[in-house]
């Protein structure tokens, strides 16, 4: 159940941006809910990979360079899901860096923080 509501909450937000941020496109809820779920899969999978590789950078830049790692993941969002689109590579980070700061709300207002 919570897995769920995690997803519902982030498509919620990703349509929430979307709707406010200039450079986020995305066609419809349904969209949303499937952005979520790549989102989420991509974090799980391809995320770990990407920090390991890039660990040397992100020391050298104390962490600032996962914020780069988190913008690549939402440009392969867009390459997978169809009707879902970020115009440029500060598009994407800025994306990233509002939807992490607005899921963490969230989940703590809902009680569902890890």
């Amino acid at each position: 159940m919570k897995i769920l509501l995690r997803l519902l909450v982030t498509a919620a937000l990703v349509l929430l941006i979307a709707n406010f941020l200039t450079g986020v496109h995305v066609a419809s809820f349904g969209t949303a809910v499937i952005v979520a779920i790549v989102l989420g899969l991509l974090n799980l999978f391809i995320k770990p990979i990407l920090v390991i590789l890039t660990l040397p950078v992100t020391f050298i830049t104390l962490g600032l360079f996962l914020l780069v790692i988190n913008a690549i993941i939402i440009l392969l969002c867009t390459n997978i899901v169809g009707g879902f689109a970020v115009d440029s590579f500060w598009t994407a980070l800025l994306f990233s860096v509002i939807l992490s700061i607005l899921q963490s709300i969230t989940y703590k207002i809902l009680g569902d923080d890890k």
